[in-house]
């Protein structure tokens, strides 16, 4: 009978999340430390979003496109570029609670090309010189920046017209390449952050699924979490809507930048390939629901169900590196130790940041496009999430926005 009750109660909760969502606080920190540089033309614009226990404060600020003065929205595309590492890891842990994958396989037990490896010892007058590799090379290592390789392959140099993340080979032969290429030392001693480790992973995820890996996270995760607007080929019509890339400058108003070498127009042409180390673009409402995702332990606030509670909490929370080489789980930031102040998540190269503390049921999402030039604004934006997190919360709506149970 007690069992029956509490099933009830966990399935109204998740029903009544799915059609109220958060509460909006009533308050504006993060608009009153943004605003001041909106106004100097520093910041073109920007979106804050904090979350605690069912109450969250959304700011969206300035504009996407300040020549034509169209405001900044949530539902406006962006390029979340290394964020992405985090959808491939959730792939990964998929198939490693069905019991498909194991972390410390050898990569070479689904794509066999990695079954040799040499490591670059150094390199003179052209002749570089090499030792075949001790160590095994696991999936593990590559979803946690270990492996030894380089942060891109050399197909995918970004001062080469159609080249880029996006650009160069598919996810597939990017391995192929990876595994043909001298990497930097021994798998497991050393960390070194690489897009083309993920990319690894994701042709893993391909060899044991036979799906492409973008069509499985779309199947597995997109879809099932309702992230509609998310793909590796945005739409003309999204891009016209798109988020801006600006340069801020120290003396004067942002400048428009038209692309980076690392994702170059046309975004959605036939040269553009899926990238699990960077490439897909988003939303600002779809990364919560990510996100959210996470911080709830494999629960979307639409009520679904992506991954099993002690999946996130071992092994996409915490770090799964070796002692000694810092806190990285499968492509997420993680701490080395989890604790009740621990904060797991990722940013990208454009300055995009997201991370969430599962314990205290918080968030903090910032979306902005960034060409360079710094944040002055970082330190007023944190102090301003501090407040948020500071202020009481009450009781209500709480645990029926979660589903969780206290």
């Amino acid at each position: 009978m007690r069992k029956t009750l509490f099933l009830l109660i966990a399935v109204f909760s998740l029903s009544l999340s799915a059609k109220t969502g958060p509460r909006e606080s009533k308050t504006s920190f993060a608009r009153e430390a943004l605003q001041p540089y909106v106004d100097k033309g520093q910041l073109a614009g920007a979106i804050s979003v904090f979350y605690k226990d069912g109450v969250q404060e959304t700011c969206c600020i300035g504009y996407a496109d300040v020549s034509q003065k169209r405001p900044i929205r949530m539902d406006n595309i962006f390029m979340q570029c290394s964020q992405t590492k985090g959808f491939c890891g959730v792939t990964i842990a998929k198939l490693v609670e069905q019991g498909k994958i194991k972390l410390d396989d050898p990569v070479s037990k689904y794509l066999p090309e990695f079954g040799e490896l040499w490591v670059l010892d150094g390199e003179k007058d052209g002749v570089k010189t090499l030792h075949r590799a001790k160590n095994v090379l696991t999936v593990r290592m590559c979803l946690n920046h270990t492996g030894g390789f380089p942060f891109e392959i050399s197909a995918k140099r970004p001062d080469v017209r159609g080249g880029g993340w996006s650009g160069g080979a598919p996810i597939r032969q990017t391995a192929s390449i990876a595994a043909a290429s001298p990497i930097m030392f021994e798998p497991g001693t050393r960390e070194q952050y690489s897009n083309t480790g993920i990319d690894i992973g994701a042709a893993v995820v391909e060899a044991v699924t036979g799906m492409k890996w973008e069509k499985y996270l779309k199947q597995e995760v997109l879809d099932p979490l309702g992230m509609k607007s998310s793909t590796f080929w945005p739409t003309d019509k999204q891009i016209k809507k798109k988020i801006e890339l600006y340069e801020t400058k120290a003396d004067g108003p942002a400048v428009w930048r038209e692309e980076m070498g690392n994702q170059q127009r046309p975004y959605n042409d036939s040269h553009v390939f899926a990238s699990a180390g960077a490439g897909l673009w988003t939303t600002a409402s779809d990364q919560l629901k990510f996100y959210k995702m996470l911080m709830n332990l494999g629960v979307g606030e639409n009520g679904v169900r992506i991954l099993k509670e002690e999946t996130v909490k071992n092994i996409l929370a915490v770090s799964t590196r070796p002692e000694g080489l810092g806190g990285y789980s499968l492509g997420l930031t993680a701490p080395v130790k989890d604790s009740e102040d621990a904060w797991f998540g990722h940013g990208g190269a454009w300055g995009t940041n997201c991370s969430v503390n599962w314990h205290k049921r918080e968030l903090k999402l910032w979306v902005i496009q960034s060409a360079g030039g710094g944040q002055p604004w970082s330190g007023d934006w944190n102090k301003a999430a501090e407040q948020f997190f500071a202020q009481p919360m009450g009781e209500s709506d709480v645990d029926a926005y979660t589903g969780r149970l206290k």
